[in-house]
């Protein structure tokens, strides 16, 4: 296929189309070009070919013997082009991707891909697992979903869950702790960007702060609860993020309150197009996930907050 870095595809084209449309004026008209550029391109081409493709006449151009079997050829690779590009397109188009944050998309989201891929087999899903906000306009992003406040310039964002924390541990560590006083004698598990305190916890208790043991310090929410699961110590945590781990019973919460703060998470979609039907069943099947997650979790634990 070397012998095809010597021609532009641009005159291809023009060739292809005017011995299909059976004039130059139509020829552009489909191209969306000038008749002379097309006769330009077609020129050129029979240039680079060393043979003459038409016959002109005052009526026009008419194919040579040639130019019909070039042409026909021409028509059938392009053909072939268009399908591949169809098939690329139809692939794209049943494809959803989704911006979440690694956490959530390690802890709570992939356990549970598995029925959207029942429900929807027709759809792919690629997962963008990134801390950044993507920006839907200006990236192949469907969806994200996000913590924070939900006032995000650009974007449309509605609500999903308000968020909520509470302390959890492993079910050993959790026999030593009695009452909430019993935490300065127990080892915190620390994440160095939480976007809370465990003074926020405290407030919604009712109790002086009281400081727990520095223990293990991560910058990754997914290993602060690994940690927890391995008896490390106790993390005060995202109810959704340790929801899996708290109803099979790695984890348990030792007091039954969550502290409620001003942060939520958000499902985020281009502010400017209309929300697709891919996008529209995964909002509603997401919405389905996380109230059965919140059942389960509440069932187990009526946290007061």
């Amino acid at each position: 296929m070397a012998n095809l870095n010597a021609f532009h595809l641009t005159g291809l084209r023009a060739v292809e189309a005017v011995a299909r449309c059976g004039s130059l004026q139509r020829a552009a008209e489909e191209l969306g070009v000038s008749v002379s550029a097309v006769s330009q391109q077609v020129g050129r081409t029979e240039k680079q070919l060393g043979h003459a493709v038409f016959e002109r006449s005052a009526t026009g151009l008419r194919p040579t013997p040639f130019g019909r079997e070039f042409a026909a050829r021409l028509g059938s690779g392009f053909r072939e082009i268009s399908g591949a590009l169809a098939m690329a397109e139809e692939t794209r188009s049943n494809t959803l991707v989704v911006s979440v944050a690694p956490s959530l998309a390690s802890k709570w989201l992939l356990p549970r891909l598995s029925r959207h891929f029942e429900r929807y087999p027709d759809v792919l899903l690629r997962i963008d697992a990134s801390t950044r906000l993507a920006d839907p306009d200006n990236s192949d992003v469907d969806v994200g979903i996000r913590l924070g406040r939900g006032n995000w310039p650009g974007v449309r964002a509605e609500k999903l869950l308000d968020l909520e924390l509470l302390p959890v541990c492993s079910p050993r560590i959790a026999e030593g702790l009695n009452d909430i006083g019993d935490l300065a004698r127990s080892w915190e598990i620390a994440d160095e960007n939480a976007m809370f305190s465990w003074d926020a916890w405290f407030g919604a208790a009712g109790v002086p702060p009281v400081s727990l043991q520095p223990g293990a310090r991560f910058s990754d929410p997914m290993l602060c609860l690994d940690s927890a699961v391995a008896g490390h110590g106790v993390l005060l945590a995202w109810h959704l993020l340790a929801a899996d781990a708290l109803a099979d019973g790695r984890l348990v919460a030792p007091f039954p309150i969550c502290a409620r703060i001003d942060l939520s998470y958000y499902f985020v979609t281009a502010a400017s197009r209309r929300e697709s039907k891919k996008v529209r069943a995964f909002k509603a099947w997401l919405r389905e996930e996380v109230e059965a997650t919140m059942a389960r979790f509440r069932a187990a634990y009526p946290c007061r907050a």
